[in-house]
């Protein structure tokens, strides 16, 4: 018997600067922030504690601000001391997350916000059923590095008809 499928709660990212990546989030795709930035140490509270068991004991303190996007998927951005910008944060034959996916049905309209925000349109907007389906995907990236993927539909729909 196959388990019930989970519901998505969260994504956490790294940034160089917490408050220029709500504004980037905020202004572009609506998110709302529920927790407004906030210091972490590296201490014995609950929370001091939890963080000291996911990053070890080699920190002191960081910002954590959180968002909340329309359908209630969390944004957590995190901003670290002596942060390392990579040359290139698009190493997708790694293992581990290469890009989260965004919906919006203008995705010509976001893609320019991106651009006009400080990030960067990384290929072509393509369809994926040219003539068939109005199914539209490009990827791009935050003013950070951070890579994303815009979907004018759904994932289901998306994929509802099988292989390419």
């Amino acid at each position: 018997m196959y388990p019930y499928p989970r519901s998505f709660s969260h994504i956490g990212l790294s940034v160089p600067n917490l408050e220029k990546a709500i504004e980037f989030y905020t202004e572009l795709f609506g998110w709302y922030v529920i927790m407004e930035p906030s210091d972490v140490h590296n201490d014995d509270t609950p929370v001091g504690q939890m963080c000291r068991d996911v990053f070890g004991n080699d920190w002191d303190t960081f910002r954590i601000a959180h968002l909340s996007t329309g359908d209630k998927i969390g944004i957590e951005l995190f901003e670290f001391p002596h942060q390392e910008d990579p040359e290139d944060n698009f190493e997708y034959w790694k293992t581990g997350i290469f890009h989260f996916c965004i919906q919006d049905p203008d995705i010509e309209g976001v893609v320019e916000k991106v651009k006009a925000k400080g990030g960067k349109q990384r290929m072509p907007i393509r369809e994926y059923y040219p003539g068939e389906k109005p199914y539209k995907m490009v990827y791009v990236e935050d003013p950070f590095g951070n890579v994303f993927e815009i979907y004018t539909h759904s994932y289901e729909l998306t994929y509802s008809k099988g292989a390419y």
